[in-house]
């Protein structure tokens, strides 16, 4: 057996992978469907229990800490990255928008067709970097051939949620002022960069701006308090997350307690009527995020708004860039695509 320490989204999972055929099957944590593809069983059976995994967190306040904490953890996630390197080989940049740090992600190959594809990336708003979620960047860019632009906004507690939206917009208006209409640009996010990117587009409605021409959320942290269905009906049985210990610091460091249900936080409690971009909402049945997804997906539609919900099959929290050779990443990401197409503009011939 080989021992993979692979970070991804807002999880820090230690993945056993079983690489020598005919090994033994072990005890798993984890429930492994025989529905999904063998890639996915081989990495289901050797997840652990979350609860096991992640470290014991910082007070919300604790500034220090979690600036430590955050140090350590961008060092790990450094061999999943050159993997992803390697299989797409994009073209990597960074610098500076709105006077926001940012990593501009070229794929393979890229012609300029005058689209772009921003992205907010995951890690319970305390976690990672632009830098640290590259293979995520990747993936996107090599499937929807798009240059990608990701923002490494500051994360909590020294980025509580005022301070983030801020600087998310400030890099919408610096794109916007290169000559980067909102019609030509999707928004990207996955986990609480996913409930970012959806509270940030609300917050550029309400103050009279232009929204981004389609939202791609892959497991959304759309609501940062313990609510939904799934949060006590998948609490045993997702591999990855785990309010108490894990999320629920994560929650108070980013924002109060009274602003946890502002929508520009949660923004499952956003009013959609107002108008918001077609949404393509991407989850897994195993997380407990799957009721975050529900019920924005909900909120969107019943307002009037266009929106896609996009369930997979014994997948957990965020699996696109796991496993980016999979049959349930291939098939996520060409729905990714297609839906992107449809919704952002192109340049004129």
């Amino acid at each position: 057996m080989n021992l993979v320490k692979q970070l991804s989204g807002i999880t820090v999972v230690v993945l056993n992978l079983v690489l020598l055929s005919g090994a033994q099957a072990q005890t798993s944590y984890v429930y492994v469907p025989d529905t999904v593809s063998p890639e996915w069983q081989k990495v289901l059976r050797a997840m652990p229990d979350p609860a096991k995994v992640w470290p014991v967190l910082p007070r919300p306040n604790d500034a220090p800490a979690w600036a430590k904490l955050h140090a350590e953890m961008e060092t790990k996630n450094r061999a999943f990255n050159q993997a992803a390197l390697k299989l797409f080989a994009p073209e990597t940049s960074e610098c500076t928008l709105g006077n926001v740090p940012v990593l501009e992600v070229k794929p393979s190959g890229w012609k300029d067709n005058g689209q772009l594809a921003v992205y907010t990336h995951g890690g319970a708003y305390t976690f990672f970097s632009a830098r640290s979620t590259l293979a995520n960047a990747a993936l996107i860019a090599h499937a929807t051939g798009r240059r990608v632009i990701s923002i490494d906004y500051t994360v909590a507690p020294a980025g509580t949620w005022r301070r983030t939206l801020d600087q998310v917009i400030s890099v919408f208006k610096a794109l916007n002022a290169e000559g980067y209409p909102m019609n030509r640009i999707a928004f990207y996010g996955d986990s609480s960069g996913g409930g970012l990117a959806a509270g940030a587009t609300l917050k550029m409605r309400d103050e009279g701006l232009s929204m981004p021409a389609a939202l791609v959320l892959w497991s959304p942290w759309a609501d940062i308090t313990e609510t939904g269905d799934t949060h006590q009906t998948l609490k045993r049985a997702d591999p990855e997350l785990v309010y108490r210990s894990l999320l629920k610091p994560a929650a108070n460091a980013y924002a109060v307690a009274a602003d946890q249900k502002r929508p520009y936080v949660s923004p499952v409690y956003g009013d959609f009527s107002k108008g918001f971009p077609p949404t393509l909402i991407q989850v897994g049945t195993k997380e407990i995020f799957l009721s975050n997804a529900v019920r924005l997906y909900q909120a969107i539609e019943a307002a009037g708004g266009v929106a896609k919900l996009d369930v997979y099959e014994g997948m957990p929290h965020v699996f696109q860039p796991r496993l980016p050779e999979s049959p349930e990443t291939k098939l996520a990401m060409r729905k990714v695509t297609a839906f992107v197409d449809q919704y952002v503009e192109k340049l004129p011939n």
